[in-house]
């Protein structure tokens, strides 16, 4: 991820790159020859000549080198999840409000093209379906598959549904790592909002689709194609959209279902979040994905890890 940064980085108008820190000698010599910058030999050092900083490490660092660039007065991006801890992100956000800085969070899948063509519409979800499958990577098993991949889709949820979290039931499976590899979680709100979320990184094959289920629309999300559909249930037939009329019986007037493949413009969604930091910084606005945001995602990942843990000892074949 540091690499795919530091290309992107490299290329946008809206930064100049000035360096990097890597522990890695082999890793830090690879990148400073591919993009032409140089290593720095400690964080200490690389803070002294920068404005801001990109958080790109293992999660198990990330509050580490972020508080230290805050400390430092740097602007911050920081990989997701934002912390490993939830009282690290509470101290981070603390850090943030007195040193009255920048601070995004990298949520990536704000900035898909699936996502970014319903994000303002009216949405009214009351049942949500999500699978989030990877194929195994080393990388990111040093956290639960909750932490690692459901925590996209965790966040968008959050986005959708404004309502309180009324209950949490989860269960999850360790095969490789320590911690699960595959979870899957029911999450019910106070509006009666029901949402199934699985995730893997033990799959034979890649998906990132998220369904959503709403009185008058059903929406498909293809995070990884990049792909929207949306169906329509209306009263009457739409003007602009293609529409088919439903029989719903002698005693009820016919209803229309609309089929709309909304444009979903083909960005790079890594180069579009960290220019939307860039541009916070510039023109004293909002960041896209705040601390705040990641603590409320944290916090329902952990609450998903816990519930999966209790039913896991819970079970009477565990031993």
């Amino acid at each position: 991820m540091g690499k795919i940064h530091a290309k992107l980085l490299k290329e946008s108008q809206l930064f100049d790159l000035v360096g990097f820190v890597d522990p890695s000698d082999e890793a830090a010599a690879l990148a400073s020859s591919k993009f032409d910058i140089p290593r720095f030999d400690s964080l200490e050092l690389l803070l002294e000549k920068v404005e801001a900083v990109d958080v790109v490490t293992p999660t198990l660092s990330h509050y580490r080198t972020a508080s230290a660039a805050m400390k430092a007065g740097k602007h911050v991006f920081v990989e997701k999840p934002a912390t490993e801890k939830l009282e690290e992100v509470a101290a981070l956000i603390a850090l943030k409000n007195e040193k009255q800085l920048k601070v995004q969070v990298g949520h990536v899948e704000r900035f898909n093209p699936a996502w970014l063509a319903v994000k303002d519409r009216d949405l009214q979800p009351m049942f949500i379906e999500t699978h989030r499958l990877a194929q195994f990577n080393p990388r990111g098993t040093d956290v639960s598959v909750v932490l690692d991949l459901m925590i996209h889709d965790l966040d968008i949820i959050l986005q959708m549904v404004s309502a309180e979290i009324v209950e949490v039931r989860a269960s999850g499976v360790s095969l490789i790592a320590q911690a699960p590899d595959i979870c899957n979680a029911r999450i019910e709100f106070a509006n009666g909002c029901v949402a199934n979320v699985t995730a893997s990184r033990l799959s034979l094959k890649n998906m990132r689709k998220t369904r959503v289920f709403q009185p008058d629309a059903y929406l498909s999300l293809d995070f990884l194609e990049k792909k929207t559909e949306i169906i329509t249930l209306a009263n009457e037939a739409h003007p602009e959209i293609p529409s088919l009329p439903i029989d719903t019986g002698s005693n009820y007037p016919p209803r229309f279902v609309s089929f709309e493949n909304p444009e979903c413009a083909p960005v790079n969604a890594i180069a579009c979040e960290l220019e939307s930091f860039a541009n916070s910084i510039r023109n004293n606005t909002p960041v896209e994905v705040s601390l705040e945001d990641a603590e409320r995602a944290m916090a329902l990942a952990y609450t998903i890890m816990k519930k999966s843990e209790e039913a896991q000892l819970s079970n009477p074949s565990h031993s």
